[in-house]
Parts: C-alpha cells; structure tokens; sequence
C-alpha cells in the first residue's frame, strides 16, 4: 500500500473523527432506552452515568453502593437528570434480581470487580467495566474465561482510545511515517496531595467492613477511603495501576501489541513516607516484542521543565519523535532544518466510549474495547508492581499465562480472599 503524504493522511484522520461522532450520535433517542444500573456511586460511576445520558436512550433504573450517603445523593441526582428514581441497593446482588435490567456499569475500586462482574455476566447482563478490569492477574483471567463462555458484551474503560490525537497517532504511525519504532516512553506526573493517614472511624453511612470486602480489612483513615484508595496497596495498588494504564493501554494499541515478554521495576516511596502505601517514584521497563516501553512517574510535586510532556507518550522512531496527550500530538523531525508540526483536537472522550458501548448493547455486538484487551493492559501494569515488590525481573509467557522460573513471583499473581468471599478464578478450571 502507498503511503499518504502528510496533507491526505490529516484529512483522512478528520474525516474518520468526524463519521465516528456521526455514528454514535445517530437515532439512539428513537430506540427504546436501554435500562442501566451502577455498581458504586462515587465520582467515577456518576461520570459514567452523565456520559450515559449524554450518549442518550436510557434509563438508569437501579443504583448500588455500600455508602448510604452515596447511594442516596446519587439517586436524587439521577432523579433530577432523568425525572424517575432509581432503586436503591447496599449489595450487588440484589441490585442483579432488578426486573428489566439489561446492562449494568461497574465503577467501584477494583478490588469489588471481580465478584461482582461475574455474577453480572452470568445473569446475561452487558457489562461496562471501569479500569483496571482486577485487582490481580487470576481475577482478569477469570473474568475473561466467564465472558467468554456467556458470549457477555464488555467495555473496559479505557476512554482514551477514543481519543482523536491517540487515533491519529496510531494511524499516522502505521502509515510508516516515522519509520520503525525504537523506543517508547510514558508518563503521568503530578502531585498527589495524601490526604490524612491516622487511623479513625469511618463515616457513619459507610459499611467499612462490606468496603473492604475480599480484601485484606485495614483501618480506615481519609487516604484510603473514598478517592484516595487508588495509592492504597490493598485496593488502586498504586499511580501506574489506576492512571498509567491508561497510557499503557493506548501504546500497547497503537503498537498493535499484546502483553511484554518481561517487566523489571524500580522505585520506592520517598517523599510520602508514612502517607501513602505505593510507590511516588517509580520506573518500570515493559519489553515488548516491538520495543521497549519506558514508564514513569514522580508524584510528589516536582515541577516539570516543560510542563505539556508531564503527561503523555514519545514514540521514538527512525525517522523522527511523536509526543501524543488527550487532546495534542507533535511531530518533531529528525532533521533539525524542519518545524515540528503541532496538531490539537479535543474530545468527549467518555462520552463517545460509553455511546459506542450503548450501540453495542442495542445492536448485540462486541464494543471495541473488549474483555481481552481489558485483560491485557491489566494483566501488563500489575507484572510491573510484582517486578517492584519482588524487586525482580519477571518474564511473562503469554500463552501459558504464567510467570515463568519465578515462584516467589508466581505467588503474587493471586491475592487471597478474606472470607467468606471466594475467589473467583477458585471455581474456575
């Protein structure tokens, strides 16, 4: 195939963009709405549920959270947004029992995924699942085998592979217009700002215990609880697990790569000492099969040289370097006599992805984000924190799904489950 000149390549790419928009925005409000649930009211959940309602054509009839406070403040909020109440639930089982129901969002910390996306699954429900898809590497691959055995509809939140700029990348790149890719380089830093660490009651509306769940019950302080859970090792386990991965998500897409062949990692916690459980800093080395992949990340608050790459992916080819963000994607020339080319497209990038997943829903077919690539960019940055708290070099084999000579590392890839929950991947062959 002949390569495009840079002018066909840009057009071509808005004119993708701009059919993309077309054909999710098309006839959703003349179809009869979908009936919705959500499966944890916090921030995230009632992002989803507002891009929900942007994409149009459905009804949220059932809200579940183990926050009395947040479950009823989310039901006034969709009352007001859709003019009928939702039906209120602690467990997620019952929310499951609902009448109608056809979908649900699951939007709680990634340790209540697992349990509760499998019983989902095997209620014939439609799934759209926040990210990271688990906790540990058995849950995903659990949760793929269930999937797939039900035929189940799954979206993984990963939005930003509906990024413009991402989009444009990857097709720029597979145009060859920068040549073999050498290397890749990601990162997200910013400040975390912890919030109080002492150990204290939790609110009253909270059931702790049920928060906790099937993992280890630690005392609840403000910096584990609501939010501040993703740098909370029991729970988010860290920065690359609950952002980062979105980074390294859209590399392994736009490489077209499945999962490294071995990981190594390095850091520690030097500034949050005492405040947080995962590492500030921390780098890790993905080796895939195309290249390298560089993380890293620094979240203490340093100020960036140039603070538009604080957060980002440089794809390092023969014949040039391309810097993609969200919204922003520069091209920087190997010959220093030529200009780098700076391209901005914005993007409602949850809105799109959950209008895609909605589509899915009514015309019965896969998403684009399906359970296996959920899996995959998983499974990837959670080998990376077992090469940290190891402090080994993990070699991963893909088909057999194990880590390879390292039994110390082996053991990492399932938590056990306080009782009297169950380990999903425990009834599994």
């Amino acid at each position: 195939m002949k390569p495009m000149n840079r002018r066909q390549f840009l057009g071509a790419a808005a004119a993708g963009t701009v059919a993309l928009g077309s054909r999710h925005g098309s006839s959703a409000a003349d179809q009869a709405k979908l009936k919705l649930g959500l499966i944890g009211c916090g921030g995230y959940g009632m992002s989803d549920v507002r891009a929900a309602f942007k994409a149009g054509g459905v009804e949220v009839i059932a809200v579940c959270d183990v926050d009395s406070q947040h479950l009823a403040d989310s039901a006034t909020t969709i009352e007001k947004m859709q003019g009928s109440r939702p039906r209120t639930f602690k467990l997620y089982e019952e929310l499951l029992e609902t009448p109608e129901l056809q979908a649900v969002i699951i939007a709680t910390p990634p340790h209540w995924h697992a349990l509760p996306f499998v019983a989902a699954v095997r209620k014939g429900l439609a799934i759209y699942c926040e990210k990271p898809l688990a906790y540990d590497i058995r849950e995903a691959q659990a949760m793929v085998t269930v999937a797939q055995q039900e035929k189940a509809l799954v979206q993984v939140g990963f939005q930003r592979r509906q990024s413009p700029a991402i989009r444009q990348v990857r097709d720029y790149l597979r145009q060859g217009q920068l040549g073999r890719i050498v290397q890749v380089d990601a990162q997200i830093h910013y400040n975390a700002n912890p919030r109080d660490a002492t150990p204290q009651d939790p609110p009253a509306s909270l059931d702790w215990d049920l928060w906790c769940g099937p993992a280890p019950k630690i005392p609840y302080s403000p910096q584990v609880g609501h939010v501040s859970w993703r740098l909370e090792k029991t729970t988010g386990h860290g920065h690359l697990v609950d952002w980062g991965i979105h980074l390294i998500d859209a590399t392994r897409w736009i490489l077209g790569e499945t999962m490294p062949r071995a990981v190594q990692a390095s850091g520690g916690i030097y500034y949050y000492r005492g405040k947080i459980t995962t590492p500030d800093v921390l780098s890790v080395q993905f080796d895939f099969n195309t290249c390298p992949v560089f993380w890293k990340h620094r979240i203490w608050g340093a100020q960036e040289y140039d603070r538009d790459v604080a957060n980002g992916i440089f794809f390092y080819g023969e014949n040039g370097t391309i810097f993609v963000t969200d919204n922003r994607w520069v091209v920087i020339p190997k010959d220093k006599d030529k200009q780098r080319e700076e391209h901005k497209v914005a993007a409602d990038m949850g809105t799109v992805h959950m209008t895609e997943f909605l589509q899915s829903v009514r015309q019965r077919e896969q998403p684009s984000c399906t359970i296996e690539d959920g899996y995959q960019s998983t499974a990837t940055v959670k080998l990376a924190m077992i090469a940290y708290d190891t402090g080994m070099k993990i070699a991963w084999d893909a088909k057999s799904r194990q880590i390879v000579g390292n039994p110390k590392a082996s053991g990492l890839l399932k938590r056990p489950y306080r009782a009297p929950w169950t380990h999903p991947a425990d009834g599994l062959a």
